[in-house]
């Protein structure tokens, strides 16, 4: 998992505008607001978003995506609000992260070609602005990864259902095929 400082970093090799202030802000704020938390697999849940900001970094997107990817669960998962979110990284990435929190929402309601066909009509009508897209992608690549920590095994068969039935389609409708072939490789690994 990569630190805070390491993060700003990574980031600093392709953008040489970023706020570093902005983007430790976000990773110690989603630290706190998901410190009592774990993921399936014991690990602290803090991994997960930061794995996203990675995905996003890899990607070369601006702080204010990779803030999102910090905190992109924090209002499904937390008592956070999207008004704390808003006074602490103003109304750019308060809408970007309610945007995830949205299509996140749609997850678990497709079930067959017609419905995930409609579901990924709607995601696109929906989402004002490709980087909530792009967030919600990373998130679902690295929940790819880890994958074989969720025990429950209709749980991983809906996730990676989800995943080729709905998401593939909208990473390749992007040109973000080699997002979608890693799923794939995940997919095969499970």
């Amino acid at each position: 998992m990569l630190n805070q400082k390491d993060l700003i970093k990574k980031v600093k090799t392709y953008n040489k505008f970023l706020n570093p202030e902005t983007l430790s802000k976000a990773y110690i704020f989603a630290l706190n607001a998901h410190k009592n938390q774990k993921r399936d697999s014991g690990d602290p849940y803090l991994i997960h978003p930061v794995a996203v900001a990675d995905i996003l970094t890899d990607l070369k997107l601006d702080s204010a995506t990779i803030a999102t990817g910090l905190l992109h669960d924090t209002l499904e998962d937390t008592k956070i609000t999207y008004k704390t979110v808003q006074e602490e990284f103003g109304k750019e990435v308060a809408d970007l992260v309610d945007g995830v929190t949205k299509i996140s929402a749609l997850e678990g309601k497709a079930s067959g070609n017609f419905k995930a066909e409609n579901i990924r009509k709607f995601i696109l009508a929906t989402s004002k602005d490709i980087r909530v897209l792009l967030v919600k992608l990373a998130d679902r690549l690295h929940n790819m990864r880890t994958l074989n920590s969720i025990l429950n095994e209709n749980r991983r068969k809906r996730i990676a259902a989800e995943t080729m039935e709905i998401y593939a389609p909208l990473s390749e409708r992007m040109g973000m095929n080699h997002i979608r072939m890693n799923w794939k490789i995940y997919l095969f690994k499970n």
